[in-house]
């Protein structure tokens, strides 16, 4: 499966429709995702439409389905003919197939190959952050920003920074006198969000695992890939994924365990990376990746987890997100929260709707809050303290739908520290 787009078969369309409508006979006969997501609400009234027949379903009808479908991989967890299962269904990797198989007919569009550029996007918000971030939040210029580019005037972008992580990362490695790893060595894949738009958190991070004898690295990487594979940039996704698989494999050859403060970009480099890049490499890379949560647990479990907490953050209403969700760690997240003496953590296990680039297109915005519209209501009613979730873009939904400040757990975990 993971080399299939380099088959001829792959590409195919004739080939693609009969995959759609052997999957989609497997989920009409099932149905136990008819409420997780637009693409199986959509796609089980098109087939209830057709008197049930799957092989009445046209082109658009897949195209439909292919085009609500944002990846949040919840169904493949939720689905009972995963592989290793004769069924074989994998929903999102074929939902992916589509818009593959759609963009190489097609193109990229200008829209997708902007939003999937991410390192480019960052580079030039952060050397102009002041304008960057006055151009985001000002009407007169989103309304034209829609109408060229496709991104919708009323939702919420991240915020700039002038200095990247990866800036202050060098400056901090140079002043640290920190230990240099008695309990284990981390190598810090900072993800592009926390480099041009929230430095903060790749701060706490570096703090948190200093303070727990963890000697951090951080070294030289792009963007994940996840972005490119949203717009259907597959030749873009598999450079970045290679220049990364050759970076990381080097440090953990090193001793180094790979560290993402990301769910989303851990979820690549987990198994997108050995999916895309079928190489012994990418399969180390990804046996040695772990969210950022899940390794403090993990060195928890080795008796080395430092718990001398000295600030309670009180009631914490916590957001699972998708992509950790998918990962199938468990909450590691909670666990790590509940730790903090004081602290009364509710897990709130709803998706956000926002889900990579999808929400932010002038086609979806509407309908990627209604899709958050239980999470944005359990919040508020909750009432918390502290709202959080490991998801960047998660949390930029969550404020918007809720106006509630939301925090990454590490910093909670910082907070709670004193640092």
């Amino acid at each position: 499966m993971s080399l299939a787009f380099k088959s001829a078969e792959f590409w195919s369309q004739e080939s693609l429709e009969a995959e759609f409508r052997r999957v989609f006979d497997v989920c009409h006969g099932c149905r136990r995702c008819f409420n997780l997501c637009p693409s199986f609400d959509t796609l089980f009234k098109r087939i209830d439409q057709h008197d049930g027949d799957v092989h009445r379903l046209s082109s658009q009808d897949f195209q439909v389905v292919q085009d609500l479908c944002y990846q949040c991989k919840l169904c493949y967890n939720h689905c009972p003919y995963t592989p290793p299962h004769r069924f074989n269904v994998d929903f999102p990797h074929l939902m992916l197939r589509a818009k593959l198989v759609y963009i190489r007919r097609r193109g990229v569009a200008f829209r997708d190959r902007l939003l999937g550029n991410i390192d480019l996007v960052g580079r030039m918000g952060s050397a102009t952050a002041p304008l960057a971030n006055w151009g985001n939040r000002n009407p007169i210029v989103r309304f034209p920003m829609e109408v060229a580019v496709g991104i919708h005037h009323k939702k919420s972008l991240p915020t700039f920074h002038g200095e990247t992580f990866a800036q202050w990362f060098k400056k901090h490695k140079k002043s640290s006198q920190k230990p240099s790893g008695a309990n284990g060595k981390a190598a810090l894949f900072y993800t592009c969000s926390v480099n041009y738009n929230d430095q903060e958190v790749g701060k706490a991070t570096v703090q948190v695992l200093e303070r727990n004898g963890i000697g951090v690295a951080a070294p030289e990487q792009r963007c994940c890939g996840m972005p490119y594979l949203d717009g259907g940039a597959l030749g873009s996704a598999l450079k970045n994924m290679e220049f990364n698989i050759k970076r990381l494999k080097a440090v953990v050859d090193e001793g180094y365990e790979i560290v993402v403060p990301g769910p989303t970009c851990s979820y690549v480099l987990k198994r997108e990376y050995p999916y895309f890049v079928d190489t012994d490499d990418a399969r180390t890379v990804a046996q040695h990746t772990f969210d950022i949560c899940e390794y403090l647990m993990k060195l928890k479990a080795r008796g080395k987890l430092d718990t001398n907490f000295v600030k309670s953050p009180g009631k914490i209403a916590y957001q699972f997100p998708c992509h950790l969700k998918s990962q199938n760690v468990g909450y590691k997240s909670r666990d790590l929260m509940k730790l903090i003496p004081g602290a009364d953590v509710e897990v709130i296990e709803r998706c956000s709707g926002h889900d990579g680039t999808w929400a932010m297109k002038k086609e979806y915005f509407e309908l990627s809050l209604e899709v958050g519209r239980r999470l944005f209501e359990d919040v508020k009613e909750q009432n918390p303290d502290v709202v959080a979730s490991d998801c960047p873009l998660a949390a930029l939904q969550i404020e918007q739908g809720t106006g509630r400040k939301v925090v990454h757990p590490i910093l909670v975990l910082k907070q709670a520290y004193g640092l």
